[in-house]
């Protein structure tokens, strides 16, 4: 394998469940700072890295309307908890000598920067992490598709998804013993089959831009920088 980067920047979507270690709900220091180990990582082999991050850690929109929210105000708070996930991480990165700058769709000036566009790519130009908090700031539309948007905008060469399994599967391998993975998917497989790994929004966002999704375990240990030189074991979604 080589040690060179097989992309120059790329967008890393986490789910905020990724932050939660081995508890049931908020984050967990120790799994944040190896989150951002990984990242720290892939900056020093090269790699520009945005970062979009969910907020399924401490609260859930979906959840919230099914127990009686309003839809609009229950995304909103989904939308807050991501700022604080934010936050952590970049707490976790500058604790690692990261420089990293939040940037908000929802403004909070006390606490990060507005989302612009092209202050985002000054930041990753300068060598800085960003992450993007609030997803896309308006209720109805997941993180992941905030992603590919954010991914798009970045004018990234992939979008990296981090998830608790080490790919895409037919069928849920926590329940499924004999689940196959696949090694690579068009977009159109993963829309047809209705596979769960993003929604249908953020596929056909990422096929219209041609960005390719790459879905890999972020809880295996360096898979992220092993991901970027095209290593390690993932599924790659593109073409078609």
């Amino acid at each position: 394998m080589s040690s060179a980067p097989k992309y120059k920047r790329v967008l890393l979507k986490l789910s905020g469940e990724a932050l939660m270690g081995d508890g049931s709900y908020g984050i967990d220091p120790d799994t944040a700072t190896r989150v951002s180990r990984e990242v720290q990582h892939a900056r020093e082999i090269g790699v520009e890295v945005c970062i979009v991050v969910g907020g399924g850690n401490i609260f859930r929109g979906l959840k919230g309307a099914a127990a009686g929210l309003d839809r609009s105000t229950a995304d909103y708070m989904g939308m807050l908890a991501t700022v604080m996930n934010a936050l952590a991480l970049q707490n976790s990165l500058e604790t690692l000598g990261v420089d990293t700058r939040v940037l908000s769709a929802i403004p909070m000036a006390s606490v990060s920067e507005p989302y612009i566009r092209r202050r985002a790519i000054r930041h990753l130009e300068r060598g800085r992490v960003v992450i993007f908090a609030a997803g896309t700031g308006n209720p109805f539309f997941t993180t992941d598709t905030a992603a590919a948007l954010r991914a798009a905008e970045m004018n990234c060469d992939a979008l990296l998804k981090g998830t608790q399994v080490d790919g895409i599967y037919d069928s849920d391998p926590a329940t499924n013993p004999d689940a196959v993975r696949y090694e690579s998917l068009s977009y159109m497989d993963v829309l047809r089959q209705d596979l769960k790994v993003m929604d249908a929004s953020a596929i056909s966002l990422s096929r219209e831009n041609n960005i390719p999704i790459v879905v890999f375990s972020i809880q295996t240990k360096d898979e992220f920088v092993n991901v970027l030189q095209g290593g390690g074991t993932c599924t790659t979604v593109s073409g078609g």
